[in-house]
């Protein structure tokens, strides 16, 4: 004996499908929807602990390594004026492959995957779905960049005594400004995966970008490339790093907040010419 079936609901007028409505009520979706996926995937990814796990340890162990080999190997009033904080430079060096590596992952990976299909069907808008992997990506690299670069100062100040106190400027670019840096260079390397669409591609091009000028220019010797030798110093990542502790290559070139507006602006234009890109490609 067959069990009678319910009747049908009445859809409103106009409604696509007549004789049914989902109970399920529909909503215009926003960024804010956009920003829950991705940060829901970007937590939920093993390959994001790993990452940033692999980061942290080489920020603090370095720099906590380096903290105490300059403690115990100086003399007494050696490092009068040295400024303890620019020993956590060779960590956050090394580390920011970690973050090249995560920003690259975060937007090449869905199109090696084809996961891609799924987020832009999802939401069709796709400078919506660009601007929530990067708002969520550069809030994540800034604050464990912040915490990890926080903690290995405050560590650095105490172990290295003979060393001068840090200014309040000094701790600002030690600290807060050197994180912006490393997410801005992570969020570059996003906007590259999304250019390039290949995870190994897109990784090599940024650590090209980051070691290739500073290897490059230390074997050119001719005297007529002198000017050219001196700019790729000058203006190499490492170098720009390094700005952030007054530990130039250089006596000019950029200086202060110099590496930060230079960073800010290449990612500002890589940024506008992957929105470009996504919205004339196919997916």
């Amino acid at each position: 004996m067959s069990t009678p079936q319910p009747p049908m609901q009445q859809a409103a007028p106009g409604a696509p499908y007549a004789g049914y409505t989902s109970p399920i009520p529909v909503v215009r979706t926003h960024l804010g929807h956009a920003l829950a996926s991705e940060w829901t995937k970007i937590k939920s990814v093993r390959s994001t602990m790993w990452t940033l796990g692999v980061f942290v340890l080489l920020v603090v162990g370095i720099g906590l390594l380096a903290g105490a080999l300059v403690a115990n190997s100086s003399a007494e009033g050696e490092l009068g004026d040295e400024n303890p904080l620019s020993l956590g430079f060779f960590g956050l060096l090394l580390g920011s492959m970690c973050i090249i590596t995560l920003g690259v992952l975060t937007t090449a990976s869905e199109y090696g995957t084809g996961m891609i299909r799924t987020t832009m069907t999802a939401c069709p808008t796709r400078g919506r779905v660009l601007a929530a992997k990067a708002i969520v990506f550069f809030s994540v690299a800034f604050v464990v960049t912040l915490v990890a670069a926080a903690f290995v100062a405050f560590a650095q100040v105490g172990m290295v005594g003979d060393a001068r106190e840090p200014s309040g400027e000094e701790w600002l670019k030690g600290t807060v400004g050197v994180s912006f840096y490393i997410a801005l260079l992570g969020l570059l390397s996003l906007v590259v995966g999304s250019i390039v669409r290949h995870s190994a591609g897109a990784i090599t091009i940024m650590i090209a970008a980051v070691l290739a000028p500073l290897v490059v220019a230390m074997f050119m010797f001719s005297s007529s490339l002198e000017d050219l030798r001196q700019a790729l110093f000058e203006y190499s990542i490492p170098n720009q790093l390094s700005i952030f502790y007054a530990n130039s290559l250089s006596e000019t070139g950029p200086s202060g907040w110099d590496p930060l507006w230079i960073m800010l602006g290449v990612t500002a234009a890589a940024f506008a010419g992957a929105y470009a890109l996504l919205e004339r490609r196919d997916v």
